[in-house]
């Protein structure tokens, strides 16, 4: 769990979209579909934030600005990236049919891509809705499509595959489950709202028909929008504060280090991104047998607020070489926050947005819980795998993870209008 910050939570009033646009070509959206939505939930104050719970139905009461949050499908770049961590969320592979080639690759994408833009603009599915989400808006729903390494050869696109996606070397911590790893085609979903993201799911899975087969799908969360005072980083299932050291769009490198430049190659990958995926297990019940002061030692950071252990606030550079009263680094050498350093590392970076998630308990009531893991990249041999090399040299959290599955992904730019995802490959 490289120590590269998550996109802050945000406010319900940050996600405020404008109105509901107009619906294109005469299609029902999911509000005008049902009228204005009865809110039986939270009650929002003018600042946004929650004040109370409403004892029974509200009436005519609009959307909130929870729900009313809206992502756009069309633009340079696929959604799902560079957005604000999301509730609710889904992560699902496909395998393509047997024989059916570049031609069923390209008419599902085309599919999905249709439906994807009308779920994200707050409307219906299309045909055969399932009518899971019609109290809703979009509640920011994004949704975000990659290729695997194997897509190439059953697409017999072998020769536009790129080098980038050369799979990914063993790594020490690795206990893979290859039937819940890699896949011709990847999926991430996520919203504010569950019943928008499973809304999605179960349409997009639809979809796919004969054309594709589910390979593994895996569910994860985030705290919601709004649920804390100000917008801060998240945080994960251990406790800690994690994602202090993200990079932002706001830098001047974010984008070289983040996506796929316009000049790139192969071509049809300008202004997309490569995704490294992994479901990473925390052993809970050893990690919080551990007093405050040894889990702080192993991060490198004070629990309570995300402060490096040399001092400071969360954002206060690390001071690698300060030492405490007795003479010993502040820092431990092998804390996972000194080890993950983009300076200790050649300057490696990359983008994270994982979920949390929880799968129940082992028969022994160990907690199936931890961290579906999603970096975004440019190149993932300078961003994932030089960091995840160094951690399996010597992280002191490594002993309180399991690497469960994984997965790399070609995540294409974003479709223009009239386009769909991955159209310049398969029809380039």
């Amino acid at each position: 769990m490289p120590d590269q910050s998550l996109p802050q939570t945000r406010t319900p009033a940050e996600q405020t979209a404008p109105a509901e646009p107009p619906v294109p070509g005469g299609r029902l959206s999911r509000r005008t579909l049902l009228g204005t939505a009865g809110a039986t939930g939270l009650v929002l104050g003018a600042a946004g934030g929650a004040v109370g719970y409403a004892a029974r139905p509200a009436e005519a009461v609009p959307l909130t600005a929870l729900g009313s949050g809206r992502a756009m499908f069309h633009g340079k770049h696929q959604p799902g990236i560079t957005d604000g961590l999301q509730a609710s969320g889904h992560l699902v592979a496909f395998d393509l049919a047997p024989g059916g080639g570049r031609k069923a690759a390209a008419a599902l994408l085309r599919r999905w891509s249709a439906t994807a833009a009308r779920l994200m603009a707050g409307e219906v599915a299309g045909h055969g809705d399932t009518g899971v989400a019609r109290d809703a808006g979009p509640s920011s729903l994004t949704v975000t499509f990659g290729f695997g390494h194997s897509f190439f050869a059953a697409t017999g696109l072998e020769k536009q595959r790129p080098v980038a996606l050369d799979p990914l070397p063993d790594f020490s911590s690795d206990r893979l489950d290859r039937r819940r790893s890699d896949g011709d085609l990847w999926v991430q979903i996520g919203a504010d709202d569950a019943l928008v993201a499973f809304h999605a799911l179960r349409a997009l899975q639809k979809d796919a028909g004969s054309a594709a087969r589910v390979r593994w799908q895996m569910n994860g969360f985030n705290r919601s929008p709004g649920a804390t005072a100000r917008p801060m980083t998240a945080r994960n299932l251990m406790g800690q504060l994690d994602g202090t050291r993200n990079p932002k769009p706001s830098e001047p490198d974010f984008d070289q280090r983040i996506f796929v430049p316009s000049s790139g190659e192969p071509a049809w990958m300008a202004d997309g991104s490569y995704a490294v995926v992994r479901r990473i297990r925390m052993l809970l019940d050893d990690w919080e047998k551990l007093s405050l002061a040894a889990q702080e030692g192993v991060v490198g950071r004070r629990k309570a607020d995300g402060a490096a252990l040399s001092g400071g606030t969360e954002t206060t550079a690390m001071d690698l070489d300060k030492t405490d009263a007795a003479g010993d680094l502040a820092v431990p050498i092998n804390a996972h926050a000194r080890i993950t350093r983009p300076d200790q590392n050649g300057g490696a970076a990359m983008l994270r947005r994982p979920f949390s998630f929880h799968d129940g308990f082992d028969d022994d009531g160990a907690p199936d819980a931890g961290l579906l893991f999603i970096c975004w990249q440019a190149d993932p041999l300078r961003g994932f795998v030089p960091v995840q090399r160094k951690l399996d040299r010597g992280d002191a959290l490594s002993k309180y993870l399991r690497h469960e599955a994984s997965g790399l992904f070609a995540v294409p730019g974003g479709a223009a209008e009239g386009e769909y995802v991955g159209q310049r490959l398969l029809e380039g």
